[in-house]
């Protein structure tokens, strides 16, 4: 895919003051409209983009030589339990933001408080590039578009920049640990006077995952995306540009995106960062959460077992309606294996299944009860008997 740059792509930095209280990062107009995302040609179940943002431009330093850069997810919020990944870009040599979180767009620009993970950060030529994660987005108003609840992320400077940018994104089906969700990165940067590969270098990526990767130039030309990914969002000022791509892996392997910088062989060389990290999805399984218990041969199972479709934290998944299968595990039947008899497939409702007229039919000790669905990781019961309590 080719990415024509034009001169009518200035875009100004929406930047956040601390001290203004009528600060509307989220909702502001925005100089140059980000690039639709599109959809990847493959992908693999579990991971979705649900929201992107983002905007180039100049700074505007705020208070004793910091900086507050910042965008929100207008004109939508992403959904509650989201993962967000926030790249920031800007004019400089150092790493010096002191801290990326989020707030409400409203005008007391009310904390949300989610962590923000730094991820990556690569530096070249004067031109920095910093990508931060947070997994399990939570305190804000899922979907709002309303004006004073839209989630605004941003970043604290230790110093002045002349220059910046940001690029959002949020995804549903990322593991809502962070130590889970976060995969493998790599990072690198160059320099060339003609058409220029960008590689960030390969990781490894799990079935499922999420690849994603960015780059930034500090000229504006044109660009060519790595085969196989599809567009996250762009954004570009006068003097930078950025572009970030994802793939939902449908195997395990190795993935590498390049990009090519067009940069002009009569001008001055053009610098190029890049990064791609892997972002894992959630682990969704089945837990008992009401166990079986010991009873009498032939008798019902009191109280009746119950199991919940769970995320890898042990949240309830609410949405899951699909049917849930519960057979003998391990059989304890003392003379004759057991039997288990009663309703053994049972559609969740809101994600719980409820098997209300279980019963086994022979004497034993160490039963145990096992439970599959199409999706979900099954579980085994704890042990109980058969006989007398």
């Amino acid at each position: 895919m080719f990415h024509k740059t034009t001169a009518a792509s200035l875009s100004r930095l929406f930047i956040l003051s601390l001290l203004a209280a009528s600060c509307r990062d989220a909702v502001s107009p925005q100089p140059h409209a980000v690039r639709a995302p599109t959809l990847a040609s493959a992908t693999g179940s579990g991971i979705t983009l649900d929201q992107q943002n983002g905007v180039f431009g100049d700074a505007i330093p705020w208070g004793n030589g910091g900086t507050h850069v910042g965008k929100g997810f207008d004109p939508q919020n992403p959904h509650v339990g989201d993962a967000i990944v926030a790249t920031f870009f800007w004019v400089g040599s150092t790493n010096t933001i002191t801290t990326v979180t989020d707030h409400l767009s409203d005008a007391a620009q009310t904390p949300v408080g989610n962590t923000y993970t730094l991820i990556d950060y690569v530096t070249l030529g004067g031109i920095s590039m910093a990508t931060y994660v947070a997994t399990n987005v939570r305190n804000f108003p899922d979907t709002s578009t309303s004006f004073d609840s839209i989630l605004a992320v941003h970043a604290i400077f230790s110093n002045s920049i002349a220059e910046g940018g940001v690029l959002l994104s949020a995804w549903r089906g990322v593991s809502s640990a962070t130590a889970l969700a976060l995969g493998p990165g790599h990072s690198a940067s160059g320099a060339g006077t003609s058409s220029t590969i960008a590689d960030p270098g390969s990781i490894p990526v799990n079935t499922g995952a999420l690849a994603f990767g960015v780059t930034m130039s500090n000229h504006v030309v044109g660009l060519a995306t790595p085969a196989g990914f599809a567009t996250v969002n762009e954004a570009d000022d006068a003097q930078m540009k950025g572009d970030a791509e994802y793939l939902v892996q449908a195997a395990t392997g190795a993935v590498d995106p390049q990009w090519t910088w067009f940069f002009d062989s009569t001008g001055a060389p053009g610098t190029w960062l890049a990064t791609v990290v892997a972002l894992n999805p959630a682990t969704t399984r089945l837990a008992f959460t009401v166990q079986p218990t010991t009873t009498l041969p032939f008798l019902t199972i009191r109280p009746a077992v119950q199991v919940t479709a769970v995320d890898d934290q042990g949240n309830p998944l609410t949405g899951f309606t699909g049917a849930i299968t519960i057979a003998i595990g391990h059989n304890g039947g003392l003379l004759l294996p057991g039997t288990l008899s009663g309703t053994k497939t049972v559609v969740a409702v809101n994600g719980v299944a409820t098997f209300s007229d279980l019963s086994i039919d022979q004497l034993g000790n160490g039963y145990t009860l096992v439970v599959s669905a199409p999706g979900l990781a099954g579980a085994e019961s704890a042990p109980f008997n058969i006989g007398a309590f």
